[in-house]
């Protein structure tokens, strides 16, 4: 750089130190003055002032051959910037091009639900596995970004939209599914920092929360390209907090879903799952009977029709739609007829960032199901490592511990690992929220831009980024997308008949289907009658 010096003939002006000398307020002076600017080179141009033309000695401006320097420095950054940028879009479109799978999706979903358990999907990693991660993990999003958690609502852990409106009010309405129900679970377990209390005496149910929903395929174009209507469960996580995993007791609790009471769940997630309330409408099913009533009816209505079944989601929300899955398979729901002969509907589970649930006979006896369970994890988030000690499914001496001395902390995650490393992205930054490497939507950024293990981190289906700050502060800062940015407007907050600002009504809900328990005799008899000696 070119340092400044003040002229030799102005004695009366001094300059402790050229580098703080703000030149904008002092142009005027400097314009009449003779001064100098020293270039470590030396070329030289002579100057004259505009106005003393006449003072001796002549301007010597040693600045011609530096600032060509810095305009070739900066051209060279230039240069060097779109180069690298060049480079990085010229290996993305060649890692999208030699990862593009030419095949359709319609003939290949059941390999994209796991059928070969992901072998040779996953590294490198397979377009349209890639999507359909995508997809369901936006699935499981909708249940947070549709959820009321504010304790001032009456409808404080409700659904904020109707069913029919759902995806609408989402836009997701273009996803070619319809809700055909909601699930709720009740409060009045042992997970107290999961749900959601509301601060207000008025409120629409004492001990019930919303848990996610149920959706089907429906528009014919999207079940070509899918190849098969796709029935979607999708489970609510946690929101804001990580307190209910000190909620977590490590007590393993017989599932009971199979006459063996070797196989084990965690208590808390068992609880949730199973329990009811009589005394209120919406948990006068349990979450466990909503499923199985929910899932018989959908199977019976489109008997006949290629079927999938696929549930997904997130945190709490993850253990819950494992649990769902063995449930179903156990209970043989997904066995159907089809025009005379006998067949089952694939499970499968994409969960993210989810606990461990159950013992390694748990594990086991989802193995020998069928249910294909794809798990997306961070491997800097603390959550999958709980609960349990014990832990590698691989470890013979775990299993040894488990058979002989029933040590009750003794856990095992269930299918195939997709580990993601929040620290490859260049989007995100360094940060000791913890919450943030938990976080949903920076899951799905993570496998919008992994290729496979030590492989470049590249968005391929340039994803969004500022999702990622939809609820957290993960994104660095020099993207100047804020934190926390989704919210209603006004907080939901609409002017009424009288001008007053207030919190609309909504459109009741419906508890359950009347048909619910209808369906829930099918399942429960067909089952009974299964275990009966022939």
């Amino acid at each position: 750089m070119a340092t400044l010096l003040l002229p030799f003939n102005c004695p009366k002006t001094t300059l402790s130190d050229p580098n703080s000398l703000n030149l904008f307020t002092n142009i005027n002076y400097f314009h009449k003055q003779k001064f100098q600017l020293i270039s470590p080179k030396l070329a030289t141009i002579n100057c004259k002032s505009t106005t003393t033309s006449s003072l001796t000695p002549t301007f010597i401006y040693h600045t011609k051959l530096a600032l060509e320097e810095e305009e070739e420095d900066e051209i060279q950054q230039q240069q060097h910037c779109k180069q690298v940028e060049e480079e990085e879009e010229e290996e993305c479109q060649e890692a999208h091009k030699f990862y593009q799978d030419e095949r359709p999706l319609r003939e290949i979903w059941r390999e994209i639900n796991g059928s070969n358990n992901w072998e040779g999907l996953l590294d490198p990693m397979n377009p349209h596995l890639r999507n359909e991660i995508i997809r369901y993990g936006e699935f499981a999003q909708a249940c947070y970004d549709a959820f009321d958690f504010d304790p001032h609502s009456k409808y404080c852990g409700t659904c904020k939209y109707h069913g029919p409106e759902f995806f609408d009010k989402l836009e997701m309405g273009e996803r070619g599914y319809e809700v055909t129900r909601y699930l709720y679970a009740t409060s009045n377990i042992n997970l107290p920092n999961f749900f959601h209390k509301k601060g207000i005496r008025r409120v629409w149910s004492q001990h019930a929360n919303w848990m996610g929903y149920i959706a089907v395929t429906t528009d014919p174009e999207e079940i070509k390209r899918l190849g098969r209507r796709d029935i979607l469960i999708a489970w609510r996580g946690t929101v804001t907090y990580l307190e209910w995993i000190h909620d977590l007791k490590d007590i393993l609790h017989p599932a009971h879903f199979k006459d063996d009471p070797s196989i084990k769940i965690e208590s808390g997630f068992y609880d949730l799952y199973t329990e009811k309330e009589e005394k209120c409408k919406f948990c006068s099913f349990s979450a466990r009977e909503q499923i199985l009533a929910e899932m018989k009816r959908l199977l019976e209505m489109y008997s006949g029709e290629e079927l999938s079944i696929t549930i997904t989601g997130h945190s709490l929300g993850a253990a819950l739609a494992l649990i769902s899955a063995n449930d179903i398979a156990e209970m043989k729901v997904n066995v159907v007829d089809d025009g005379g002969s006998i067949k089952e509907v694939p499970i499968s589970v994409f969960s993210f960032s989810g606990p461990r649930v159950g013992n390694l006979k748990f594990k086991e006896r989802c193995d020998e199901l069928g249910v294909k369970v794809l798990r997306v994890i961070n491997v800097h988030d603390k959550v999958p490592t709980v609960p349990g000690i014990f832990t590698n499914e691989k470890f013979q001496f775990q299993k040894y511990l488990e058979e002989n001395m029933s040590f009750p902390w003794s856990y095992a995650h269930v299918g195939v690992e997709l580990a993601l490393d929040h620290t490859h992205s260049p989007f995100l930054k360094s940060t000791p929220d913890f919450t943030c490497a938990h976080n949903l939507e920076a899951h799905l950024h993570l496998v919008d831009g992994y290729h496979g293990e030590g492989k470049r981190f590249c968005l391929v289906n340039k994803r969004d980024i500022a999702l990622v700050n939809k609820s957290c502060d993960f994104l660095r800062h020099d993207f100047d997308v804020p934190p926390n940015w989704r919210q209603d407007e006004n907080k939901g907050m609409v002017r009424n008949t009288d001008g007053r600002l207030v919190l609309p009504e909504r459109p009741k809900m419906e508890a359950h289907p009347p048909d619910t328990a209808h369906h829930l005799a099918k399942v429960l008899k067909r089952v009974t009658s299964s275990l009966k000696p022939t």
